[in-house]
C-alpha cells in the first residue's frame, strides 16, 4: 500500500509541530513478525452488560456525561537542549486516580501530567505501559470530586454502521468531540513494537494527532475503544481512524495495574494467507487457511513438531512456498487467514493455555497441541 499508519499521540510544542509514529502497512497476506507475530463506580474495568437493544443518547447528551472524565495528557521528553514536550488524551479508569491513555503517548517520557476539565493539573506516575496492544495505565493522586471513571461498554456487540463519538485533544484543543460510524471490526493494525494489534476497531470519525488515548464512545456513552491511529499520508485525518477494543482494555487494563506489564501468548510462525492463486498452486478446494512458511527455533510451534515451507516455485514470476503446515482452524474456530489467529490469541488466550490447531499436512488434516509461550520482543 502507498500509505502509512499513523500513531496519533502527540503535538509538540507552542507551533504544534505534529509528532507522529508511523509504520509501514503491508500485505494482508504476511505475517509482519513470526508472532501468532456491568461496569460501575468500584468497579470500572468489567464490561458492561450491554443488550443488543438500547435507548440512544444524543451526542450532546453522550458529551456532557462523559466530558468530566477525559483527561489532557502532557508528556515531557528528554532531547537534544530542552525537553521535548507532546500532548495526549486519557480516561478516569477508577476511584483510585488511574487514567487509560496509550503506550506511545507516554514512551519515554520523564515527566507526565494530566489535567482535568475544570483545569486543575496533577503529575501522573507511570503504572504500566503494554506496546502490543498501545496501552498504558498512569495514575494521579487527584482530588476524588475529579475523577469520573467512565464505564467500559462491550465492543463485541459494535455493528459496522453503527454510530460512535470520539473525545479528546486533537492538536491540543482540549475537550474536542467529533462523531461518526464504525467502518469496519477486527482490523489488524501494524505498530511500532513489530508485531501488529489484532482486533482493531476501524472508523470514521475524526481523529487527529492529539486524540491518542482518548475515548470511543457508544451511543450509551460506554467506551468501546481507545483511538490509537489513524491511516495517512499527511500525518492528518483523512477519513480512516483506529481504535483498540473494550474487550483489550478489560483484559490488559487489570494485569498492567496489578503486575506493571502483560505477556502476550506467542506461537513462533510467520507465513501467508492462502489467497486463489496460491491455493491454485497447492491444489486446494479452497482459499483459506493460513500457510506456515517460517517456524521459530524453540518456539511453541517448533516443539509442537509444526512444518515451515522448504522449497518455493516460480509462475510467471511470481515466487510460491511450498510444503509448509496449512492452519485451519484454531480450537475449532476457523481460520480464514492470519487475523483469525491473532484475534483469537487476543481475546481468549493466555501464557501457558494450550491451543489445538487442525492442520493440513500432505493432503491430511490433524490436531497438534501447542502450549503458548510467552512473546519475545518483537523489536
Amino acid at each position: 500500500m502507498d500509505k502509512s499508519g499513523i500513531f496519533v499521540g502527540s503535538v509538540i510544542g507552542a507551533v504544534i509541530v505534529v509528532v507522529i509514529f508511523a509504520v509501514l502497512f503491508v500485505s494482508p497476506s504476511v505475517s509482519l513478525k513470526p508472532d501468532i507475530v456491568v461496569s460501575n463506580e468500584n468497579t470500572p474495568n468489567a464490561l458492561a452488560e450491554t443488550s443488543p437493544v438500547y435507548s440512544k443518547l444524543s451526542l450532546i447528551e453522550i458529551f456532557e456525561k462523559s466530558e468530566s472524565g477525559v483527561v489532557r495528557v502532557n508528556v515531557q521528553r528528554n532531547g537534544t537542549g530542552e525537553g521535548i514536550g507532546g500532548v495526549g488524551s486519557g480516561f478516569v479508569f477508577d476511584k483510585k486516580g488511574h487514567i487509560i491513555t496509550n503506550a506511545h503517548v507516554v514512551k519515554n517520557a520523564v515527566k507526565v501530567a494530566v489535567t482535568f476539565l475544570d483545569g486543575r493539573s496533577y503529575n501522573a506516575e507511570i503504572i504500566g505501559t503494554d506496546e502490543y496492544t498501545d496501552i498504558a495505565v498512569i495514575k494521579v493522586n487527584a482530588d476524588l470530586s475529579l475523577l469520573h471513571p467512565l464505564s467500559l461498554g462491550d465492543s463485541s456487540n459494535l455493528k459496522v454502521g453503527e454510530q460512535i463519538a470520539a473525545i479528546g485533544n486533537p492538536f491540543g484543543l482540549s475537550g474536542s468531540m467529533t462523531s461518526g460510524i464504525v467502518s469496519q471490526l477486527g482490523r489488524l493494525l501494524p505498530s511500532g513494537s513489530g508485531y501488529s494489534i489484532p482486533d482493531v476497531i476501524q472508523t470514521d470519525a475524526a481523529i487527529n494527532p492529539g486524540n491518542s488515548g482518548g475515548p470511543l464512545l457508544n451511543m450509551r456513552g460506554e467506551i468501546v475503544g481507545i483511538n490509537t491511529a489513524i491511516q495517512s499520508a499527511t500525518g492528518e485525518f483523512t477519513g480512516v481512524g483506529f481504535s483498540v477494543p473494550s474487550q483489550t482494555i478489560a483484559k490488559i487494563v487489570p494485569i498492567l495495574i496489578e503486575k506493571g506489564e502483560y505477556k502476550h501468548p506467542w506461537i513462533g510462525i510467520a507465513g501467508r494467507d492462502i489467497d486463489p492463486d496460491l491455493a491454485k498452486v497447492l491444489n486446494l478446494k479452497d482459499a483459506v487457511g493460513f500457510l506456515v512458511v517460517t517456524v521459530v527455533d524453540n518456539s511453541p510451534a517448533s516443539k509442537a513438531g509444526l512444518i515451515g515451507s522448504e522449497k518455493t516455485i516460480e509462475i510467471e514470476g511470481v515466487k510460491y512456498p511450498m510444503g509448509g503446515d496449512i492452519i485451519l482452524s484454531v480450537d475449532g474456530i476457523e481460520v480464514r487467514k492470519i487475523d483469525d489467529i491473532l484475534i483469537h490469541l487476543q481475546r481468549s488466550k493466555s501464557v501457558g493455555d494450550e491451543m489445538i490447531l487442525k492442520i493440513l499436512r500432505e493432503g491430511r488434516t490433524t490436531d497438534v497441541t501447542i502450549v503458548l509461550q510467552e512473546r519475545p520482543n518483537g523489536n
